[in-house]
């Protein structure tokens, strides 16, 4: 029995049953008993059908014997391709047999094979109570902190809201039904009529051929039975078809189809299609936008309304004349209809571009606190705490910071193009598409979150001659740049397509329209025509200029948390969500490096220190802990060290002398005991859970999360109340709540009080004025922080704060390999994050986020505190002038710890005596700086501000990087360098009666080098 005839004969078997016995359709016959009633069921499906033939009034015996007689006459020139493999004298035998009660002798009929293609087609058949107990793949929408639709969190084939089809309008659900299913409430899941008119059609009609497939049956393609084009998926689908009919009613199986079906743009179902076609829900679509969206299902890319515009017309025009044909609208409704224009709107208008970490994070979020398994498996609604421009600035901001790094270290490598556009732009030349005026052009990617009105584009002049407005025609290069699809979707870099290359310069073409001279930098020499590369653009007077960026192998992660409630308002987890998944944020540790040192600084001030507490910046040896191990000697990062120094310049120039000294007798008795109080704070700010007592974990030696690092900084401007960093709001579901966050205030770390976390901040704030941050030092009254580097520079980091925020940045390499890859000699935190922190900053400020000066301590605090005139190096308290300290009270007095860890007769036996020579002479230059404490030869005081740093005005010096590095020479209480006493201001330590007079000389009674008259 010829191949096709069996196929042919087992489709007509299921079709005959579905018919005619619908209640009873066996998916098993036994090839040698069931011959007979197979016969027999053929039979009455075709005399079933001869009813419908009658109905269609379509001739089959006619049709039959033309086609016998000549094949190109039924379907043309096409016949042999249509027909190939199919014998039409066994096709009419069989028709004769079972159509015409004849028993012809030479029946090419064979039971058995039929059989067998049957049961193999139908074995393991889906079950109609699945689809009726389906939950349709969805997307969950996300809204910002501003309640504005952000993102959208889909599975593969499931970007789709599901809607009641009670909440699709009547004459949306009949314009579907007119387009693809007219007898839909009167068949029973099979319209034999339609079957019987594709059947008809396929063969007198060459070209795409009809499917006659009903609604149900689409739904059962759809999400069932699959889209395989054969004869085993068509029988499988009229099967569960028919049965899902008795199981469910029409207007659930309508539902099931309208959320179900595919209508382009990427959306599935009516209410995503709705949205992204015209930017409205289901029930706000008009009657033209609802026939629009019903002439898509046939072919969602043919009848495509952004590629295919005139198609789409005729397509709609199609729906409308056949809801007028069933009564459903009148012939001026189908008119008016008709004239109008598309009205879709720009394609990806709100999709997503940014924020795909902070998603993820959400989606983490929701499983833990609202419970929910996934966010696809039903439309749920998510209030998110992210402020949407501060999230693509933070992106931006991080992706420029480490290119520049790459950049200005030399490690930039040009790769290769993104994308070449060569043959997308051969196909829009080869089909050279006529303007369509009515559909609106999409927007330039980077333009998509803001002004849709390409810069640069010019209105037509109006004349008398033609209509006011003119299409115009947009280049192929930059239609095809539009329509791109790069890998790197989430980069905030322009693309722009190379359109010149050689001697000449290099040229590319904008989304926008215009070109641009290119400078390419490493790729020079490299490039080619219609390379799809990402640039920087210079705006200016004339033509714009662009510099090539490229994609770093160096990786970065970024947080911006609101300190008072702990939103997380952004977040980026590394360079590009497309090229690693992995939230560097809140899924990798990595060392902190100094940022950690304000814990140990911390349990300084809140055991009594004060911030002009002086500490010898000097080497020191920690002996090991419980007499185990080895004992530790730590080094600063220039290797040297600056005699003593206040504990607030130790934190502010990053002394790791210094950090570790306090252990030493400035937290408790002893250095374990001092490491563990610094332990219990880590622990208790949740930095930790657990903390590793060895001493390197003061200069931050342990790995931490850089979330957990956020809530600590966050905890510091505070003044001690860490709030629980989170991103999910509220979840909805049907605009009902299903979870909502709790609202926690956040908890106080009751390790140290308050006073000891505002001088804490104020220490901080010092380090963006004048220390390793004082790249920041334009914006220091409102901004206080810390630097860290790790290790030989692997981990470059910048945790700071604001009154409002708290802002983190990272950056380094990954090494998930095991390799520790360095960022370089020099590339500190201060260099490399520092410069991304300050544009995170602005871009704060820039997207609604107060710009106030950093406030004073809380009233609770403000009682324990008195802010007293210091001179900065020395600590020494003045009478007027130097700088404001803020000292702790203790008893209603100032506790006077400045000689607590260095005594004063410490100092004085260590002082440098002229003769001594320590300090070279003025010919050397020596003298130029002036000593630790601001002194100057020949008894000056200097009234610069010793903290001042000079800037560089250069512009190539975008982050204002270049500063002078001054030398921090040793220097002693009362006497310059020379050993000419210091005039001391009244109130100084050094003053012994109050006056304004010098200090007596202090003698050793042992000195054995002879008395100096000039003392």
């Amino acid at each position: 029995m010829n191949a096709i005839l069996i196929k042919l004969f087992a489709t007509a078997l299921t079709l005959s049953q579905v018919t005619t016995r619908p209640d009873a359709v066996r998916t098993q016959f036994d090839p040698a008993k069931d011959g007979a009633e197979v016969v027999a069921i053929l039979r009455d499906g075709c005399a079933h059908m001869r009813k419908s033939f009658d109905i269609e009034d379509i001739n089959l015996d006619e049709l039959i014997s033309t086609a016998m007689e000549d094949p190109s006459a039924v379907a043309g020139d096409n016949a042999p391709k249509i027909l190939h493999g199919l014998d039409l004298t066994e096709l009419n035998t069989s028709y004769k047999q079972f159509c015409k009660g004849e028993n012809p002798a030479n029946s090419p009929f064979e039971a058995g094979a039929v059989i067998a293609f049957y049961n193999n087609a139908v074995k393991d058949l889906p079950s109609a109570e699945a689809l009726r107990d389906i939950k349709l793949p969805s997307a969950s929408v996300i809204l910002d902190a501003a309640g504005k639709p952000y993102s959208e969190t889909f599975e593969t084939h499931g970007r789709r809201l599901v809607v009641p089809i009670s909440g699709v309008p009547d004459l949306v659900q009949k314009a579907f039904v007119a387009a693809e299913d007219k007898r839909f409430y009167q068949h029973h899941g099979i319209d034999e009529r339609g079957v019987i008119r594709a059947f008809v059609g396929n063969l007198a009609s060459p070209g795409r051929p009809a499917g006659g497939s009903t609604i149900t049956q689409q739904v059962v393609k759809n999400l069932s039975v699959g889209d395989d084009v054969t004869y085993e998926r068509k029988i499988r689908e009229m099967i569960v078809a028919s049965r899902l009919e008795r199981l469910q009613t029409k207007p659930q199986i309508l539902g099931l189809y309208l959320n179900g079906i595919y209508l382009g743009r990427g959306a599935y179902g009516i209410e995503m299609a709705a949205r992204s076609w015209f930017g409205k829900s289901v029930g706000a679509l008009t009657l033209p936008e609802a026939a629009l969206l019903a002439g898509l299902p046939k072919g969602p890319n043919y009848y495509s309304p952004d590629k295919y515009p005139e198609r789409a017309r005729e397509r709609r025009a199609y729906v409308l004349s056949r809801m007028k044909e069933e009564g459903t609208i009148t012939e001026a409704e189908m008119n008016t209809a008709m004239a109008a224009d598309l009205g879709i709107k720009p394609p990806d208008a709100a999709r997503q571009d940014s924020g795909f970490y902070l998603v993820d994070h959400l989606a983490r979020e929701a499983r833990t606190f609202a419970g929910l398994e996934s966010l696809t498996n039903a439309s749920y609604t998510l209030r998110a705490t992210v402020n949407a421009g501060l999230q693509s600035a933070v992106e931006g901001a991080l992706q420029e910071g480490l290119a520049t790094y790459e950049r200005g270290t030399g490690r930039a490598r040009y790769e290769g193009p993104e994308l070449n556009l060569s043959e997308a732009i051969k196909r829009i030349e080869a089909a050279a598409p006529v303007p369509e005026p009515a559909a609106e052009p999409a927007p330039a990617p980077e333009a998509q979150k803001g002004s849709r009105k390409a810069a640069g584009a010019k209105a037509p002049a109006k004349s008398a001659v033609q209509p006011a407005r003119q299409p115009t025609r947009q280049p192929s290069w930059q239609r095809a740049l539009i329509s791109a699809r790069p890998p790197l979707y989430d980069v905030r870099w322009p693309l722009a397509v190379v359109l010149q290359t050689g001697k000449n310069g290099t040229r590319v073409g904008l989304p926008d329209g215009r070109i641009a001279s290119l400078e390419p930098g490493p790729a020079r020499g490299k490039l080619q025509l219609y390379d799809a590369v990402r640039v920087r653009l210079r705006e200016g007077k004339g033509s714009p200029r662009a510099d090539l960026r490229v994609r770093p192998t160096v990786q970065g992660a970024a947080i911006v948390l609101e300190n008072r409630t702990g939103k997380i308002l952004a977040m980026s987890g590394g360079f590009s969500y497309p090229l690693s998944q992995l939230n560097r944020v809140t899924q990798t540790v990595r060392q902190p490096g100094s940022t950690l040192k304000p814990l140990t600084y911390l349990a300084a001030l809140n055991a009594g220190l004060q911030p002009n507490t002086l500490v010898m910046d000097a080497p020191v040896t920690l002996p090991p802990i419980g007499g185990v191990g080895d004992s530790w000697s730590p080094k600063n990062y220039d290797g040297g060290g600056s005699g003593a120094t206040t504990i607030r310049r130790g934190l502010e120039f990053s002394k790791n002398l210094v950090t570790a000294r306090l252990l030493q007798g400035g937290i408790a008795a002893k250095a374990p005991d001092s490491l563990q109080r610094v332990c219990d704070i880590a622990l208790e700010a949740q930095l930790y859970a657990e903390c590793e007592r060895y001493y390197p974990f003061v200069l931050g030696a342990q790995p931490v999360r850089m979330i957990d690092l956020a809530s600590f900084y966050a905890a510091i401007a505070n003044e001690g109340a860490r709030p629980s960093a989170y991103a999910l709001e509220a979840v909805e579901r049907d605009g009902r709540p299903v979870y909502s966050h709790p609202g926690k205030a956040p908890v106080r770390i009751g390790s140290a009080d308050r006073v000891a976390f505002y001088q804490l901040k104020t220490m901080l704030q010092g380090v963006t004025q004048h220390g390793t941050a004082a790249a920041l030092s334009g914006i220091s009254p409102y901004v206080a922080g810390k630097t860290g580097t790790s290790e030989n520079e692997n981990d470059a980091w910048f945790a700071g704060f604001s009154n409002e925020i708290t802002v983190v940045v990272w950056a380094g390499y990954d090494n998930a390999d095991g390799v520790r890859r360095t960022l370089g000699r020099g590339q500190t935190g201060g260099h490399v994050s520092v410069p991304i922190a300050r544009a995170i900053f602005q871009a704060a400020w820039a997207n609604g986020v107060a710009r106030t000066p950093l406030a004073p301590p809380s009233p609770e605090a403000k009682a324990l505190i008195a802010d007293l005139p210091i001179e900065p190096r020395s600590g020494q308290r003045v009478a007027g002038g130097g700088v404001i300290e803020h000292f702790r009270l203790k008893g209603g007095q100032v506790a006077d710890t400045q000689y607590a860890l260095v005594p004063r007769d410490t100092l004085y036996a260590m002082r440098p005596d002229a003769e001594d020579g320590d300090y070279g002479n003025a010919e050397d230059g020596a003298d130029v700086a002036g000593d630790l404490f601001g002194n100057l030869p020949g008894g000056r005081r200097t009234t610069e501000d010793p903290f001042a740093q000079r800037r560089s005005a250069e512009t190539d010096d975008p982050w204002g990087l270049r500063r002078d590095r001054r030398e921090e020479p040793q220097a002693w209480p009362g006497r310059d360098r020379y050993g000419q006493v210091n005039p001391v201001p009244f109130g100084s330590p050094f003053d012994d009666d109050g006056g304004a007079r010098a200090r007596q000389r202090r003698r050793d009674p042992d000195y054995l080098f002879g008395d100096d008259p000039g003392y």
